[in-house]
């Protein structure tokens, strides 16, 4: 099997980065099959909903899910890293179809604060996550070009 890559390079300062396709797969749509690139890698921990304070300020999918995405920003950036540096989301949910039925207003905040979808991303249900207000945790695994 032959596997396709695209070069995806966003500005002068951003990583460069292969996304995967493989020869005659259609390409997914807000997120990559698989991503290449090399450099200092940055794992995060699961983000979830709360402020930097540990307070929710909704219990409404959509709002947690943005505010996960935004404590993922701050997070990276204690690294010197931004959201142009990510490579994998890893998405852990209490409820699939309450997930799809917030993706348009999620799909508006991803692109306010991540702006790109060259990311290897995976959403998983699951039964329960750790603090009971919490409906997404949200893991990332960012790379800092050498």
């Amino acid at each position: 099997m032959k596997i396709m890559t695209t070069t995806t390079m966003k500005n002068h300062e951003d990583p460069p980065m292969q996304t995967l396709l493989p020869d005659g797969w259609k390409r997914p749509r807000g997120y990559a099959n698989g991503v290449v690139t090399r450099g200092r890698q940055v794992h995060l921990s699961g983000m979830i909903g709360w402020d930097g304070q540990e307070r929710f300020h909704s219990d409404d999918f959509a709002q947690q899910a943005i505010q996960a995405l935004r404590n993922i920003v701050d997070v990276l950036a204690c690294a010197g890293a931004s959201p142009r540096h990510l490579v994998r989301l890893t998405w852990y949910v209490l409820d699939k179809r309450e997930y799809l039925a917030a993706l348009p207003a999620i799909g508006l905040g991803f692109r306010e604060l991540i702006g790109h979808y060259d990311i290897a991303m995976s959403a998983v249900q699951v039964a329960a996550l750790i603090e009971d207000r919490a409906r997404v945790e949200i893991e990332a695994t960012a790379v800092i070009p050498d």
